[in-house]
């Protein structure tokens, strides 16, 4: 891929949706790289004991996934910042899909602001973010 220029973003423009892999076996490796070695992200009858309905996605793996969202749409760019707000887990073994939008242009300083989300097979937002990228 190539990288985008600050003139080829539009207000407005929609980043490509992305199906991302949420397996259990894809958590797991997820969670022994980073040391996050809780039942509840790696193992469905233990978070179920701890009230959850299912093995859940550690929050730092729901903003990589946004991260790489980003890196697709625009290879090459620097994320200044990211924000996210969790508003429900996203589980395990489920389909969730990373999407955004260019909601505001920096002329100035040469930077994007990005609405960020990530969705469940139902189309409930699970995890909502914002990213000010630098092109």
């Amino acid at each position: 891929m190539t990288s985008r220029s600050y003139q080829e973003v539009e207000f407005g423009e929609d980043l490509p949706e992305v199906e991302v892999d949420v397996s259990l076996s894809n958590v797991t490796r997820f969670c022994h790289a980073t040391g996050m070695l809780a039942g509840r992200f790696m193992n469905h009858e233990e978070a179920r004991e701890e009230g959850l309905p299912q093995a859940i996605v550690p929050g730092i793996m729901s903003q990589g996934l946004l991260v790489s969202l980003v890196h697709r749409w625009a290879p090459g760019c620097g994320i200044r910042k990211i924000d996210t707000v969790f508003r429900a887990p996203v589980l395990v073994d489920s389909a969730p899909r990373c999407c955004g939008v260019v909601t505001d242009k920096d002329d100035d300083s040469r930077t994007v602001e990005l609405d960020l989300t990530i969705v469940n097979e139902q189309g409930e937002t699970r995890v909502l973010g914002t990213a000010t990228v630098v092109l």
